[in-house]
């Protein structure tokens, strides 16, 4: 069976160390996993007053949303939280009231950070506006990536015998973590 996963990168950087994360678990993901980036850099700062008419960016976002059935963030962590141009993206995939883009679908969060204790912050914080949600999030196998220079190729190679096997089993065990939130909730239609 496979599953149609959006992964959102919070950081809008081109060189983004995060980006190279992301690109290194497309490679290593099962077959079960069909990955599909879903960005959000066009869209506006939320405000309600769009909850009536959302502009194109955000339908355009809205509806890249709606056609996965489960999600990947990995984020970098910015002044111990989540960059502002992921917590805007959030804020928009939860509106309007009752159009909560991540209610009953599977999530799993990671990042990297030069820093030693990853993103740690970061992920605590996304965890929260997950939780309000209601998106059903996989908890273990925690996964703080340290990054140093060379770890991961720009396009997505990890060249750390050990990072890559630790990452092929955080992916795989998101594929298992999906199917099982998929035996107790109806998917997506």
């Amino acid at each position: 069976m496979t599953y149609r996963v959006g992964y959102l990168v919070g950081s809008l950087a081109k060189g983004s160390i995060n980006r190279k994360l992301a690109k290194a678990l497309v490679r290593l993901a099962p077959a079960e996993l069909a990955m599909t980036e879903v960005g959000f850099a066009d869209l506006p700062l939320y405000s309600y007053d769009y909850d009536a008419d959302f502009p194109a960016p955000a339908r355009a976002f809205k509806a890249a949303l709606a056609a996965q059935e489960a999600f990947i963030f990995v984020t970098p962590e910015y002044n111990r939280s989540i960059p502002g141009g992921l917590k805007n993206a959030m804020d928009w995939a939860s509106r309007p009231y009752g159009e909560n883009s991540f209610r009953r679908k599977p999530s799993a969060v990671i990042g990297t950070s030069p820093g030693m204790i990853g993103t740690a912050l970061a992920q605590q914080s996304l965890r929260g506006v997950l939780a309000f949600c209601n998106s059903p999030m996989m908890n273990a196998i925690e996964a703080y990536v340290q990054f140093k220079p060379g770890l991961i190729t720009d396009d997505g190679e990890v060249t750390v015998e050990a990072t890559r096997d630790f990452l092929k089993g955080w992916i795989d065990e998101v594929a298992a973590f999906v199917e099982r939130v998929y035996t107790a909730l109806p998917r997506p239609t």
